[in-house]
């Protein structure tokens, strides 16, 4: 695989009626992690930790900040987080595939500095199971 521009990993919503691109995007960030289930004993072969498989809980988490460029996108992004309300979120890593599922946001933060833009940063948890697809 190739090198591929930041600017084409991008972050979706869905609106109800498609997914519509998070406008304004200038870095993003997905990560899945694992709760691991520690079954180490007084048994274990030489004192190492042994770790039950398929056992813990596994999550997403997806983190971006940006600047205001459409305002239907940034509506819909803030009327979500002060609803509390889950959808459906797709993240296009490009030349690889889509993870989606459904996401809450737990942090929106805006900030600007007096000689600069407006700038938000947004933090989503996923709130179910996820699936990827291949491109």
């Amino acid at each position: 695989m190739v090198a591929q521009k930041g600017r084409d990993l991008l972050l979706k919503v869905d609106n109800g009626a498609s997914f519509t691109t998070v406008a304004g995007l200038r870095s993003k960030r997905l990560s899945f992690n694992a709760q691991l289930v520690d079954v180490t004993d007084g048994d274990s072969a030489g004192r190492w930790r042994e770790l039950l498989g398929g056992a813990g809980v596994q999550r997403a988490a997806v983190s971006g900040t940006g600047i205001f460029k459409d305002q239907t996108s940034d509506t819909l992004v803030r009327s979500l987080f002060f609803a509390g309300t889950i959808v459906d979120w797709q993240l296009v890593i490009p030349n690889f595939g889509t993870v989606s599922g459904p996401f809450q946001i737990a942090a929106l933060e805006y900030s600007g500095a007096h000689d600069g833009e407006v700038v938000f940063e947004i933090a989503l948890e996923s709130a179910g199971q996820l699936v990827f697809e291949a491109l």
